[in-house]
């Protein structure tokens, strides 16, 4: 797929893979359109990138999606839809009775699954219109393999690679020539992963891989450790969820997790 002189729109795009995403589409000769909640770290964005067009909206509630919708259309439309938003909880113990982890599994849910489903829906006729368009949906290492610190995490996103799938192949049925890509980070350095001490990779780093994807027409961007995991976890599932739930996550359970 070419991206030159293609729009895109990024949610989540005022801060870290977000915000490296558009410099890096900026650099492949994109127009970029980035949304977010927060004004002032998109106005940042701007003054970083005076060609973005940054309009506020939360993905989360469906109003702020309409609203968007329009400022696009007036704005002549976009060719890619980036579903790059996300929001993750602090671990509970699931195992304890506490009404914050279903509060917790709504908000994760709303955003991360409803939330791209919310835009897709908006856009999609949009995206459909046009000679060469393409959704890109971020999911994570996580949705192969649950993590213990982090299970509505992971089940929001192994509900959205199931949809991503799905997606692309109801829109082969319907002989429709919008492309859908499914992004497959492991763990990568920004805010949300801010306290954890494990290996990250740079968001630099996970753009590139998946620019690199979307030219190729790679529709399915496993990066970094997140290929080692799928292969392991196709022929040992058990070594698998030890890797991503190593002994130590077990020891600290206890004391960790809040009840």
């Amino acid at each position: 797929m070419q991206i030159k002189d293609k729009t895109i729109l990024i949610t989540g795009g005022a801060s870290g893979i977000g915000l490296e995403s558009a410099k890096q589409f900026l650099a492949e000769g994109a127009s970029v359109i980035i949304t977010g909640r927060n004004e002032a770290k998109l106005e940042a964005a701007k003054k970083m990138f005076p060609s973005l067009t940054i309009i506020k909206s939360d993905v989360e509630n469906q109003d702020d999606g309409v609203a968007l919708f329009d400022k696009v259309v007036a704005l002549g439309g976009i060719d890619i839809l980036y579903n790059n938003a996300g929001v993750g909880s602090p671990a509970l113990n699931m195992g304890i009775a506490n009404d914050q982890i279903l509060k917790n599994a709504i908000y994760e849910i709303n955003i991360n699954y409803f939330g791209v489903i919310r835009l897709n829906n908006l856009f999609m006729n949009m995206l459909k219109s046009r000679n060469e368009a393409a959704i890109i949906n971020t999911t994570s290492i996580l949705s192969m393999v649950p993590a213990l610190e982090e299970p509505t995490y992971s089940a929001s996103k192994t509900a959205l690679s199931f949809y991503t799938r799905i997606l692309r192949k109801n829109l082969e049925i319907v002989n429709s020539n919008l492309k859908v890509f499914e992004l497959l980070p492991p763990l990568v350095a920004t805010e949300m992963t801010a306290q954890r001490n494990d290996k990250k990779m740079t968001p630099e780093q996970l753009v590139k891989t998946l620019i690199s994807g979307i030219k190729k027409d790679q529709f399915t961007i496993r990066v970094g450790d997140s290929k080692l995991l799928y292969f392991v976890n196709r022929f040992f599932p058990q070594l698998a969820f030890n890797l991503v739930n190593p002994k130590k996550i077990y020891a600290g359970l206890k004391s960790s997790l809040k009840p």
